[in-house]
């Protein structure tokens, strides 16, 4: 925590310090009266009212984290405002569009790249480990019960898994790898993109064992995999499509709810509430617990106005 030191004089209000002049009576002479006038004037400059000043110090601390979230909050929505209005930018600003939205194409085709690999891996996968079960004859009704059931369990257990994660490890002890998506991007890619991979690895890991092996713990391996890989999914084109716009989502932007799940964690980047919601998917419910509804309802109006 770093401290700033600010000090404030205390004055008297404007009008104190402004000579009291009384306007004539109505029963008094309004013609000019060299002595009169000679008298009042003298008395106007002798009761010139004495400036009392009094002096006060207040000592305030800074979060450098809420600092730089907010200063990024407040970039994004600067190049908002250029995009919408590309014709009143200077030529610096174009370059600076322009090379944002070659990281954007970037960022895009590796996106799609890996989405498009991953899912028709994971099709195949399923395919084939059901069909090579299969040639004996016998249905496989429990691995495949058990496949389903892990694929929705783990899924749902990665959103609580992201957002201990997030609290307890990003901004901790992994605040110096997680700072980068705090700052200002350079590039299409930054380093906290590190965490996708590791979370890859064991999805990956649990695949290849179920797809290889047969019975049901193989079966709920692959499940878990599986499971683990939908939510990877989502969770880049919700977080860094849809809230982050590192590239164009389509229709996904319309849903209501992916809405109210955008506007939540566009909250946590400004840190209002103390870095809450951590989580993704169930963001608005953690808002909810802290008493953000009407924050989250004026992001919601914002993004809505501003076309995010």
């Amino acid at each position: 925590m770093a401290a700033g030191l600010s000090t404030a004089a205390n004055l008297k209000p404007y009008n104190l310090l402004q000579p009291q002049i009384s306007l004539p009576k109505p029963n008094q002479s309004l013609f000019f009266h060299p002595l009169k006038s000679f008298h009042r004037s003298t008395i106007l400059r002798l009761r010139r009212p004495r400036r009392t000043s009094g002096f006060s110090i207040c000592v305030l601390t800074e979060d450098p984290k809420r600092n730089l979230q907010i200063k990024t909050n407040e970039e994004e929505e600067e190049e908002e405002e250029e995009e919408v209005n590309p014709g009143s930018v200077s030529a610096g600003v174009e370059e600076k569009l322009a090379r944002k939205r070659s990281q954007r194409f970037t960022y895009l085709v590796a996106a799609v790249m890996s989405s498009f690999g991953i899912t028709s891996m994971a099709v195949f996968a399923v395919y084939y480990r059901f069909s090579w079960q299969m040639e004996g004859g016998d249905f496989p009704w429990s691995e495949m019960l058990g496949t389903f059931s892990l694929s929705v369990g783990a899924a749902v257990a990665m959103e609580f898994w992201a957002r201990w994660a997030h609290r307890a490890l990003w901004h901790a002890s992994l605040w110096h790898m997680h700072e980068s998506h705090h700052r200002p991007r350079e590039g299409p890619f930054e380093l906290n993109d590190v965490f996708a991979i590791v979370n890859a690895v064991p999805a990956i890991a649990l695949l290849s064992y179920g797809f290889f092996h047969k019975g049901l713990v193989p079966g709920l391996c692959f499940g878990a995999g599986l499971g683990i890989t939908v939510f990877g999914m989502a969770y880049m084109f919700v977080h860094d499509g849809l809230v982050h716009k590192r590239f164009p989502v389509g229709p996904i932007a319309n849903v209501p709810y992916f809405r109210r799940v955008a506007a939540a964690h566009q909250l946590h980047h400004t840190d209002k509430f103390n870095g809450v919601p951590y989580g993704l998917f169930l963001g608005p419910r953690e808002l909810e617990e802290v008493g953000g509804v009407e924050e989250l309802e004026k992001e919601i109006s914002r993004r809505i106005r501003s076309g995010s």
